[in-house]
Parts: C-alpha cells; sequence; structure tokens
C-alpha cells in the first residue's frame, strides 16, 4: 500500500523576503534572486520568481536576456512598457494579462510609463508596482512569444480568474496560454463587502501570495499584504477577505526535479 503523500502549509510573510534596493527600485524576492541566494529558498513546485516590485517615474530595467522560461506579469498599480527582440511593444496596466515565452531566447525592456508624457495623466506621475513570475516550461528551446489581453470585465464579475494556464483543464477559460501545461495562474479580487470568499483548487503544489489587503486562509491564519502561502498536497483550503484584497494563486501538478 502506498503512503500518501504529507501535508504542508508554509507562511512565508513579507517582511522576511530578500530584497533589493537601489534608486530607482524596490524589489521583495519570495525566492533566491540575483546576488541573493539561499539553497533552502529556490522554488516552490514550478514556480521559480515572484519578485514583488516598484519602479520609480521614468526609470525600469534596460534591455537584457532571458531564455527557457515563462514569463507572466501582473501590474497591480501605474503601467509598465515592455519591449523586445521580436518587436513586440505594449503598455502592461492593471487589468492586463500578460506572458513572455523567453524559449531560445529573447531580449525586453520593461520601463515605468512615466517616460511618455502627457500632464492630462496623472497616473503617468506615478511609480509602477508589479509581481513578475517565472516558471519553468514543458521543455527548453522553444520559439520565443508574447501575449498580452485585457480581462478587467472578467475580474469584475468576481471569484477566481485563470489569467494563464497551460493545463488542459483551462483550456476554454484562460486568458492568455503558457508552455507548462502543469501550471495556472488564478487572481481573485475580494471584498468583505462583496465577493468575500473563494475556495482554492486542489493540486500538488499551491503557492499564494496576496499582493495587497488582508485575508483569513483557512489552515494558515491572517494573511497581510506581501504575506506567501506555499501548499504541499493540502487539499482546497477556504481564503476569505478581512478587507478588500488581490490574491495571485499558482496552481501546480509538478514540481521542478521531479520524474
Amino acid at each position: 500500500m502506498s503512503t500518501p503523500p504529507t501535508s504542508h502549509i508554509d507562511v512565508h510573510r513579507g517582511g522576511d523576503r530578500m530584497k533589493t534596493r537601489i534608486s530607482w527600485l524596490d524589489s521583495r524576492h519570495s525566492f533566491s534572486f540575483g546576488e541573493h541566494y539561499d539553497p533552502e529558498n529556490t522554488h516552490h513546485g514550478l514556480l521559480m520568481v515572484n519578485n514583488d516590485d516598484i519602479v520609480l517615474p521614468g526609470q525600469g530595467f534596460d534591455t537584457h536576456p532571458h531564455r527557457d522560461m515563462e514569463i507572466v506579469t501582473w501590474v497591480l498599480e501605474g503601467s509598465l512598457v515592455h519591449q523586445d527582440s521580436l518587436g513586440h511593444s505594449g503598455v502592461i496596466y492593471p487589468g492586463l494579462a500578460q506572458r513572455m515565452s523567453a524559449g531560445t531566447g529573447i531580449r525586453h525592456s520593461e520601463k515605468n510609463d512615466s517616460w511618455r508624457v502627457d500632464p492630462g495623466r496623472a497616473e503617468h506621475e506615478q511609480p509602477v508596482h508589479f509581481v513578475q513570475m517565472w516558471v519553468l516550461p514543458d521543455e527548453p528551446g522553444i520559439e520565443p512569444g508574447y501575449q498580452q489581453l485585457e480581462i478587467d470585465a472578467e475580474l469584475a464579475r468576481g471569484g477566481l480568474v485563470t489569467v494563464a494556464s497551460g493545463l488542459p483543464r483551462y483550456r476554454e477559460r484562460t486568458a492568455i496560454a503558457i508552455n507548462s501545461r502543469h501550471s495556472a495562474l488564478h487572481v481573485a479580487k475580494l471584498s468583505p463587502a462583496a465577493e468575500r470568499s473563494i475556495d482554492l483548487p486542489e493540486a500538488p503544489y499551491l503557492h499564494v501570495f496576496l499582493a495587497r489587503g488582508a485575508v483569513e486562509l483557512e489552515g494558515a491564519g491572517r494573511l497581510d499584504t506581501g504575506d506567501a502561502v506555499r501548499l504541499t498536497h493540502s487539499g482546497g483550503r477556504r481564503l476569505t477577505a478581512a478587507e478588500p484584497a488581490e490574491v495571485l494563486i499558482w496552481e501546480m501538478h509538478a514540481r521542478l526535479g521531479a520524474g
């Protein structure tokens, strides 16, 4: 008789994240990133990067390379200009799903949209706050690609919205596709006055990141802005808003190095 997998619920507080702070960037890393390396904290499931970034107006990441990674960017406030070596260009803003498949290699830049001066739009004078997440693709060496889609209407309807997925079960309802058949990113906006609770999907690996607000997660207690929970073989859990909240949930059915 096989032994049931061990269940784990690991809470990681926002204030304990590794930090990169320079003149124009305040970045907080959920996993090892760049010069911040902890061999005990390199990934969860297939999620390798969960960076919570604030970039000042007129600043950003100059052109730099990536390869063999599915990169999803979710903007919370402000706007971010993406340009890459394949000719893709776009402005990413709250409510827009965006994915870049690095594949065999791609170079891109990401800049706070403030440089696009428009005195009539105050949002162009504010920092941009976004979460960037990286998951492993199914195989290396795929063709690089880019996709974005506005999903404000879906978010307004409430519940879990599937933002990016390679899981076959979400093929008909995901906003954008990623080349990872074991992974899906869901987003929910919750409020005690309206859409208050959701049930987390059941999966061997879940990563729950509270981008803002406060919630109560069954089995983990209260979570505040910047907190994250890594769940392993934990079954479905109820998540309830204590105040208006925005939560990002990775559902993963495989892990790095498995098999």
